[in-house]
């Protein structure tokens, strides 16, 4: 059988640009020999589609764009992600269905089984669970229908936990020729390999060849991978699809393998790519076109900025230079220079007589007050004002340039450097920053070495250093691996190796602080945890663990 792979990067509500996408990669596999074509989870209404769902018309209009859809097919089958409304009822409204389409409609439908509720996801929010598993009959082949999560199943998945059922012991004895799985996954690092292993073990319980197929792009903070790939019944990896980009491929599954050389690589490159990716459908589906970018000669807005030019094009991003005096030649120099790295358009404006003229409105309130951390806000937010004046002015959006470690203690400037419409860097920890720059300059330089080599610095005082106020980064990165991403207590922390005073006041910094990551810009996902939709911290609570 020759089984075609749609994986398609669609935009969330936008359900005719994605009906148009998938009646283009339709046509175009059934010409190429496919017979029998296959979409990824929700690929018309977008993945995830959220309260979107409650909207009036919402499910009618996607109702429409499938019958649509379906009378564009002709012989050779397609099976598609949708939602579809439940009949039953009681129970959420809808379901997470696979239309079955073929001759001009629907001939068949499958649900998903399984509904993630935990991290990013709260399907249990929206559809209503299927109470088994789907199996068709076509040209004398018994094909299985399986959605997303209905194969995260056994002990290698933790939160297969969370369900009383698997969906795959139903195809065991079945005598499967196919088992199929469309699916919305989002990645994260180590997220591939985990993958591969789950759809490997999938295929040797069913026996039968699993057919994979992966949606790709940005929606908000998540970004999907694709590695869309075809596992024989015996486990082998037969096809395996270019991650971060979209593609549609017929396999042979009677044929060799075929694998695209991309499909395993680096972490450097799969991250980079990732941000990439999800910077640019945020912009782009947003309706921008350019994005701007405070560069102070520090590493992570030059980190941000090479992004930006992978992403969107040189011709597309503004930097902006924004010296105050206290700003060191070296920095102006850096920002000078990586802007010609990267061929980038680079400003300088000028902040020292707008925070002069800040300090001296506010002198009189001032007047018996010690010189602190609040007059060095005022040069971040001063930076701030300005940015978001040019983003208003020229309609690029702004790019942040935090990073995981300091958003996490709060070591950045509410409505200063914490300004603007996306995080790009803000779920990669600083170590991960310094890996990727020597990643990208592992040719040539693109980020001045200069930039990688010196103490990191806010610089909104004379000779400072993030080392004044933080410990070393590798140090601050492993506690807060533990404490944030793990959960560990305190005592945990300190009995992995870590002083106890580092971490009280660490952890006292991440409870903190915790408010100023629910007014920060969305970031992009790449780690298993994230400070976005999937950790859901009280802003007033006195738990001490």
């Amino acid at each position: 059988m020759k089984v075609g792979l749609a994986q398609l990067n669609t935009t969330v509500g936008d359900l005719r640009g994605n009906l148009s996408k998938c009646l283009k990669a339709y046509t175009a596999l059934a010409e190429d020999g496919a017979e029998l074509v296959i979409f990824p989870e929700l690929v018309l209404t977008g993945y995830p589609p959220r309260d979107l769902l409650f909207k009036s018309r919402f499910a009618a209009d996607t109702a429409d764009v499938l019958a649509e859809f379906a009378q564009a097919v002709g012989s050779v089958p397609a099976v598609i992600g949708v939602i579809s409304k439940n009949p039953a009822e009681k129970g959420r409204p809808f379901l997470n269905s696979a239309a079955w389409c073929e001759g001009g409609v629907v001939k068949k439908w499958a649900h998903k089984s399984l509904l993630p509720t935990y991290d990013v996801f709260d399907e249990d929010r929206y559809f209503a669970p299927a109470n088994a598993a789907t199996t068709i009959e076509w040209n004398d082949k018994k094909i299985g229908l399986t959605i997303c999560e209905d194969i995260w199943t056994g002990p290698i998945v933790e939160t297969s936990r969370h369900y009383d059922r698997d969906p795959l012991t139903q195809f065991e004895d079945a005598k499967l020729d196919l088992l199929i799985n469309l699916s919305a996954s989002p990645w994260h690092t180590g997220k591939d390999s985990t993958r591969e292993e789950i759809v490997t073990k999938a295929a040797k319980r069913v026996k039968a060849p699993v057919v994979y197929v992966n949606a790709v792009g940005g929606n908000d903070e998540l970004i999907f991978d694709g590695h869309s790939m075809v596992v024989s019944a015996t486990g082998e990896l037969q096809a395996g699809l270019a991650p971060f980009s979209e593609a549609c491929s017929v396999v042979d599954l009677a044929g060799a393998p075929s694998i695209d050389p991309n499909f395993e690589r680096d972490e450097s490159a799969d991250i980079y790519d990732a941000l990439s990716l999800g910077l640019r459908d945020y912009v782009r589906k947003s309706g921008f076109h350019k994005a701007v970018i405070g560069l102070s000669g520090g590493i992570d807005s030059a980190l941000t900025a090479a992004i930006a030019v992978e992403a969107l094009g040189s011709d597309n991003v503004v930097g902006v230079s924004l010296p105050s005096s206290i700003s060191s030649q070296h920095s102006r120099d850096d920002a000078r220079v990586l802007a010609a790295n990267l061929g980038i358009a680079c400003h300088t404006v000028e902040i020292g007589d707008l925070v002069d003229a800040a300090n001296g409105a506010l002198a009189p309130l001032f007047v018996d007050a010690t010189v602190d951390v609040t007059e060095e806000n005022i040069q971040a937010r001063s930076r701030g004002l300005l940015l978001m004046a040019l983003s208003n002015k020229f309609g690029a959006l702004l790019l942040t340039t935090g990073n995981k470690s300091e958003i996490a203690v709060g070591y950045c400037t509410l409505y200063g450097d914490m300004a603007g419409g996306l995080a790009v860097i803000s779920d990669l920890a600083k170590t991960e920053v310094f890996k990727l720059c020597r990643w990208i300059n592992r040719d040539r330089e693109i980020i001045p070495w200069n930039t990688i080599t010196k103490p990191p610095s806010a610089e909104l005082r004379p000779d400072q250093k993030d080392e004044d106020s933080l410990p070393p980064y590798d140090v601050l990165d492993g506690i807060l691996e533990l404490y944030v991403e793990e959960g560990k207590s305190r005592a945990e922390i300190v009995a992995a190796g870590y002083d106890s005073e580092i971490v009280n006041d660490i952890v006292r910094k991440v409870d903190l602080n915790e408010y100023k990551r629910k007014q920060a810009a969305p970031g992009l996902k790449i780690t298993p945890l994230a400070f976005g939709v999937g950790r859901r911290i009280p802003l007033v609570q006195k738990y001490v663990g």
